[in-house]
């Protein structure tokens, strides 16, 4: 009983110290793989271009022509182009299928009333007139 009570500490300390070391091998192989051109979020949820990178430092431009210089600790993500561009955009792809499809189904819906069929219409120019098809009255 007194070797499970003793085991149960070092056991998680052995973890915990193997996640962190797992953690900060990633983050070294993401800070490699900065280079020139590639997208990047900061911690603080910043998304910006890589412009250049030195030893300490990677230059970001946030904007058209506004670079700024951050750590390589504050790069939370390398993003993948298409990503990139998606959250720049603020289209992602799904949206613009949605759009693609709710576009097709105007057009059919279009294409019906053409054919002669008659929009129901909530308006109340009918009503001004009085509709001597469904026998309602005039309103005042």
């Amino acid at each position: 009983m007194n070797l499970i009570i003793l085991l149960l500490p070092i056991i998680a300390i052995v973890l915990m110290f193997r996640s962190q070391k797992k953690r900060q091998q990633q983050q070294q192989s993401m800070q490699t793989a900065l280079e020139p051109g590639v997208g990047v979020r900061t911690i603080g949820g910043l998304y910006a271009q890589v412009k250049a990178v030195n030893d300490e430092t990677v230059e970001l431009e946030i904007a058209p022509g506004v670079v700024a210089h951050f750590t390589k600790g504050a790069i939370a993500a390398v993003l993948d182009p298409q990503e990139f561009d998606a959250i720049i955009n603020g289209r992602p792809l799904e949206d613009e299928l949605a759009e693609l499809a709710e576009a097709a189904e105007s057009a059919d819906q279009a294409d019906a009333t053409e054919d002669g069929d008659k929009p129901l219409s909530l308006s109340k120019d009918g009503a001004d007139k009085g509709d001597a098809d469904s026998g309602a009255p005039t309103s005042k």
